[in-house]
C-alpha cells in the first residue's frame, strides 16, 4: 500500500514487503472463513457505516461485483459510478473528483484506462485509493491469483509460473508481485515489442532481485516443469480492431492438453477471465481437473475484502495479526 500522509492506497505491490504481502494472505483466510460461517449470529462488519465510492469506465463481471458484495458483507455501503457519466478528466478534473469524494466517503475503487488518472486521484484523495483495473496493471487480479495458491499449499519461493500470452496489464502485476514476492515468474510472449511487458516494471522487479524472472518466446520451453500456467485472452478491452492480427499472432500460444503436458503432472492452470475457449486455453483444459479457474475468481471477493479493510480499519486488521502471532507463540510452547 502507497502512504500519503496518514493514509494508504493500494496502486499495486511496489509499497509491500513479502511479509506484507504474506499477512494479506494470512487475513483472507480468516475473511473466507468468516463468511462461511456468516450463518452465525454476530456477523463480522468491520466496515460498518463506511461508504465506499466505485468508478468504473470499462466493463466488469468479476470485478464490480466481488468488490460490491464485499462491502456489503463487511457493513459497508458502495456508491456505483459511471466514469463516463460523471466525466472523468473531462467533465470534471480529477484533482476535483478526488477531492470531492474524500469527503463524501473512505475510500475509492477505480478501474480506469489510463495509469496516470489513478496515480492523480490518489494524489488528491484524502481518503484510501484502490486499483481495480488500469490498462497498466491489475494488482487485485495478481493478489487474488497468488493467495489462491497460497491457500491450496502450493505456494514457495520455488514455484514456477508460467504465464502465456500478451505482456499486458495482468503479465505487469505478476511480474510486480516477483519483485517483492519470491518466486520463479516466466512470460512466454511473441517476440515483437508491442507484446512486451512493461519496460519499467520489468527493470525495476529485476532490480529488486526478490525471483527469477525471464522472458521467453517458446511457450513450449516455458512451460516445462511448470506448477502453473496462466493465461488472460489475446484481445484486451479496447484491442477489438486488433482481434484478427492477434488471432493470428497468438495461434501457438494457447494453454492446450499438449502445452500442459510438458509442465508437471501437477501443475494447476489459471486464467483471468473473461476467457474464450478455443482461443487462449483449450475447453478440455479449462474445464478439466487440474483447472483451479473458478477458485481463483471466487477469491478476487476475500482478497479484495482483506484489502478494504487493512485500508478503512487498519486496527481490526493489527488486532487479527497480534491475535493471529500469539496464538502461533502458544502453539508452539504446548507441542
Amino acid at each position: 500500500m502507497e502512504t500519503h500522509s496518514d493514509k494508504r492506497d493500494f496502486l499495486g505491490f511496489s509499497h509491500l514487503d513479502a511479509g506484507k504481502i504474506i499477512e494479506l494472505f494470512d487475513f483472507s483466510l480468516f475473511i473466507k472463513k468468516q463468511r462461511q460461517a456468516a450463518s452465525s449470529s454476530e456477523s463480522y462488519k468491520p466496515l460498518s457505516g463506511k461508504t465506499v465510492a466505485m468508478i468504473f469506465n470499462k466493463p466488469s463481471l468479476r470485478t464490480r461485483v466481488s468488490f460490491e458484495i464485499g462491502i456489503h458483507e463487511l457493513g459497508g455501503y458502495a456508491v456505483n459510478l459511471e466514469g463516463k457519466s460523471i466525466g472523468v478528466n473531462s467533465r470534471e478534473a480529477v484533482e476535483d473528483i478526488a477531492q470531492l469524494l474524500s469527503r463524501y466517503n473512505d475510500a475509492i475503487v477505480t478501474r480506469l484506462h489510463e495509469h496516470s488518472v489513478i496515480e492523480s486521484l490518489a494524489e488528491n484523495a484524502t481518503i484510501p485509493v484502490i486499483n481495480a483495473l488500469t490498462d497498466l496493471s491489475h494488482p487485485c487480479q495478481i493478489l487474488a491469483d497468488a493467495f489462491t495458491l497460497y491457500e491450496k499449499g502450493l505456494w514457495n519461493d520455488n514455484i514456477k509460473v508460467v504465464f502465456v500470452g500478451d505482456g499486458n496489464n495482468v503479465a505487469n502485476s505478476w511480474i510486480e508481485l516477483a519483485g517483492r514476492l519470491p518466486f520463479h515468474f516466466v512470460l512466454a510472449c511473441p517476440e515483437e515489442e508491442e507484446h512486451q511487458p512493461d519496460a519499467f516494471i520489468l527493470e525495476t522487479a529485476r532490480k529488486n532481485s526478490a525471483s527469477t524472472i525471464e522472458i521467453i518466446h517458446d511457450p513450449m520451453k516455458a512451460a516445462r516443469d511448470a506448477d502453473v500456467l496462466y493465461t488472460d485472452v489475446w484481445t484486451s478491452m479496447g484491442q477489438e480492431d486488433e482481434t484478427e492480427k492477434r488471432l493470428e499472432t497468438f495461434s501457438k500460444y494457447q494453454i492446450n492438453s499438449e502445452l500442459l503436458g510438458v509442465a508437471k503432472p501437477s501443475a494447476v492452470v489459471m486464467h483471468c477471465m473473461p476467457a474464450h475457449r478455443g482461443q487462449e486455453i483449450a475447453a478440455e483444459v479449462m474445464d478439466g481437473p487440474q483447472s483451479i479457474i473458478m477458485d481463483e475468481a471466487e477469491n478476487r471477493l476475500h482478497v479484495q475484502k482483506a484489502v478494504l479493510v487493512k485500508l478503512l480499519n487498519h486496527e481490526e486488521y493489527r488486532r487479527f495479526h497480534l491475535t493471529h502471532r500469539l496464538q502461533n507463540v502458544a502453539s508452539k510452547l504446548t507441542s
